[in-house]
């Protein structure tokens, strides 16, 4: 299947927003959520935030809590050692174009600024090396910076992007992530298995064969945290000099849509699964702490 394909029927969170954003009550007054679109934590390791459809929550020190600023719709929402990269849709009665293009944020939400693209396209399939900033994009359509649907990388924060030919993919794309500091190492989960590209995508080879990824992620030390799906499901820590997988604890077999970890204790992981669970482990899986169910945030104070 070439990447073409693959961007034209990118599942990432295809479901979780229109091309308007809605109109209404804020549903984070009530704490509780309707979509989940990403996690990330800020640098010091102290905030955990949730893209949810209106703005962002923010659980920290064991209580949840709006973030700042507008309620915009982010999609593609990938956090870094200074702020966070995202695309989506703005607020309702927000002065930005629908959609968001590329936009980041230095202040957990509370200013925006938008780098590229702005009321061209919504990156849902979107990473960024955590410290090298170093972007991956599926791109859904032709755009006025990619002039075709496919995989591209861009080292400028958007202002140039480069087409990665992806050779190696198989499968429909379901995630998507950067390695914290090489630019050229990046990871791509689809519904055959989990793909490692050491030369900006331009050629795959697969790591976790034979098995659908419904996430992943670099840690901080380089290696991927693998989230498979179906009646095997499991979650991977896989080290990508050793090739060699190490089995996580979870909570459940929930199929699970995101996974985190602390930039700041590798030991504390965040994983979101279907159902809009989120859990909490402080000690790399062992154990595990529910801190929203079914979209309903759980405060542990």
């Amino acid at each position: 299947m070439t990447m073409l394909t693959l961007a034209a029927v990118l599942i990432i969170g295809t479901a979780a927003c229109s091309k308007q954003a809605e109109q209404g009550p804020n549903s984070i007054a009530n704490t509780t959520f309707m979509h989940l679109h990403g996690l990330g934590y800020s640098a010091d390791g102290k905030r955990l935030f949730i893209p949810v459809h209106n703005g962002l929550q923010v659980y920290a020190d064991g209580s949840w809590s709006e973030g700042p600023g507008e309620k915009h719709d982010y999609m593609g929402f990938t956090a870094v050692d200074d702020g966070f990269y995202s695309s989506g849709h703005p607020a309702p009665g927000s002065n930005y174009k629908n959609p968001l293009g590329l936009v980041k944020s230095t202040n957990d939400g509370k200013i925006i600024s938008v780098l590229a693209l702005e009321g061209e396209v919504d990156l849902h399939g979107m990473t960024a090396g955590y410290r090298s900033h170093t972007l991956y994009v599926a791109n859904p359509e032709p755009n006025s910076k990619m002039k075709q649907a496919g995989l591209f990388y861009s080292e400028d924060e958007g202002k140039t992007w480069t087409n990665s030919l992806a050779t190696g993919l198989q499968g429909q794309m379901t995630a998507i992530a950067a390695h914290p500091s090489d630019a050229s190492i990046a990871a791509v989960g689809t519904t055959t298995g989990a793909y490692l590209s050491r030369d900006y995508g331009q050629s795959f080879t697969p790591v976790i064969p034979e098995q659908p990824v419904s996430a992943l992620t670099f840690t901080d030390s380089g290696n991927v945290l693998v989230a498979t799906s179906g009646p095997n499901a499991s979650l991977l820590d896989f080290n990508i000099e050793s090739k060699q997988p190490l089995a996580i604890q979870t909570p459940n077999k929930d199929t699970i849509t995101y996974v985190v970890q602390n930039p700041a204790n590798p030991k504390e992981l965040v994983i979101a699964t279907e159902p809009k669970d989120v859990y909490l482990s402080t000690d790399r899986g062992a154990t595990w702490i529910q801190i929203a169910d079914k979209g309903k945030t759980i405060n542990r104070k």
